[in-house]
């Protein structure tokens, strides 16, 4: 069915609403472009952050971890000599 058609069966009216859908519908679509790219991007940036904080939290700690007491401090679980 062609433009004129459509004119001729359905009306003026019935043309412009279809006309306003289908730029409604191109602007929506043009609007969600930068959103999906600043997810993409926000996405990027969240895997790259925990793969970072998983990292630092996978390491052995470099020092003691309770630096309140020494080394050789008795816990009660050692049996006397």
């Amino acid at each position: 069915m062609t433009t004129f058609e459509v004119l001729q069966q359905r009306g003026t009216l019935a043309l412009i609403r279809f006309a306003g859908t289908v730029c409604l519908f191109l602007v929506l679509h043009l609007l969600r472009i930068p959103l999906v790219i600043a997810e993409r991007i926000l996405a990027g940036v969240l895997v790259r952050l925990d793969q970072a904080a998983t990292r630092q939290a996978s390491r052995p700690p470099r020092r003691p971890v309770n630096q309140f007491f020494p080394l050789n401090f008795p816990t009660g679980q050692e049996v006397p000599r």
